[in-house]
């Protein structure tokens, strides 16, 4: 079987045309004939042996890619999330798992906008229960999951949408998909609190999604602390650590903010949130992008290619996206 595979521990995944065949081994799961798949940090991570969910097993040669969009044995092309490799010329997904694709969706879109969503939808609906009218502030949002997430708090009946990053040129790009306010990431700790601080008193901040952690997360934080009166409550969930994975943080923070930290990430969505975002949420959001209403950019590359473009540099507002022919 053709494929894309991680041949010894560490090294880039090549394609390949002698791996071994897959087999469905239950009635709740479907092979489906890959068409497309996109290239995550979560591929990533796993490819390399670092993801926490691979890290401690024995290494053999595995096919990498965790979802993508492909043809059912009946010829309906589908989104499906896989229980084998993606990046093959079969793969076995999950039957509860498996979205119809709208017609006339770019495949290369579809295939990159669902990992996107459950970085952006779950947090903001199901992890802060975001009502419409309220203020988000989406912190990290330069990247391929923030800019989707501007257009779903958008969507969504966010009445304002504050955004931060330190790629100028990506933040100016997100005031086109809906932001309200920009914020650069380039002052230091004080200029950020304060800048923080303005916006939270004007229109005070009831979400925060936040992908960065680390320094910006504490200058967010700080900045929500009252000063003896009763705050308004914000719902701050951490979806990432792409300033890093550690910070400090005060516990007068905590006592003197009426604040809810939560996280957003696998293990932390329960089976019934899980079903709402592959029966509802994602069918949706593809309805969305059919009709031009949720704009990704990708750039495809032939299978055939990945051990030149695994590593290849794109704007931070990019997906990579290998297809199959």
């Amino acid at each position: 079987m053709k494929a894309v595979i991680v041949k010894e521990k560490g090294q880039t995944p090549v394609y390949t045309t002698d791996f071994k065949e897959v087999e469905i081994n239950s009635p709740k799961q479907v092979l489906m004939c890959v068409k497309a798949a996109s290239i995550k940090n979560l591929d990533r991570a796993i490819a390399s042996s670092k993801h926490y969910s691979v890290s401690s097993k024995p290494f053999a040669p595995f096919v990498i890619g965790t979802d993508g969009v492909g043809a059912l044995e009946d010829g309906t092309m589908v989104y499906g999330f896989g229980l084998s490799g993606m990046l093959s010329e079969y793969a076995v997904v999950n039957k509860d798992q498996v979205v119809l694709l709208p017609k006339g969706i770019d495949l290369a879109l579809a295939s990159a906008l669902p990992n996107a969503l459950m970085g952006s939808v779950i947090a903001m609906l199901l992890r802060a229960k975001l009502q419409k009218g309220e203020v988000v502030l989406i912190n990290g949002a330069t990247g391929v999951t923030g800019q989707v997430a501007v257009q779903m708090a958008k969507h969504y009946g966010a009445s304002k949408v504050i955004v931060t990053g330190r790629n100028t040129q990506a933040l100016s790009h997100l005031k086109t998909l809906g932001a309200d306010e920009v914020i650069v990431l380039n002052g230091n700790q004080t200029e950020l609190i304060q800048a923080f601080k303005e916006i939270h008193e004007q229109t005070p901040i009831d979400v925060v999604i936040d992908y960065l952690w680390g320094d910006s997360a504490s200058a967010i934080l700080t900045a929500l602390k009252g000063k003896g009166t009763y705050q308004h409550r914000t719902r701050f969930v951490n979806v990432g650590a792409m300033s890093g994975d550690l910070m400090e943080l005060s516990s007068s923070i905590l006592r003197g903010t009426d604040i809810m930290l939560l996280g957003s990430g696998i293990g932390s969505w329960t089976e019934e949130e899980t079903v709402r975002f592959f029966k509802v949420l994602l069918p949706e959001a593809f309805d969305l992008a059919v009709k031009g209403k949720l704009r990704l950019d990708t750039v495809s590359y032939n299978w055939q290619e990945i051990s030149e473009v695994w590593d290849k540099p794109l704007d931070s507002g990019q997906r990579l996206v290998i297809v199959m022919e």
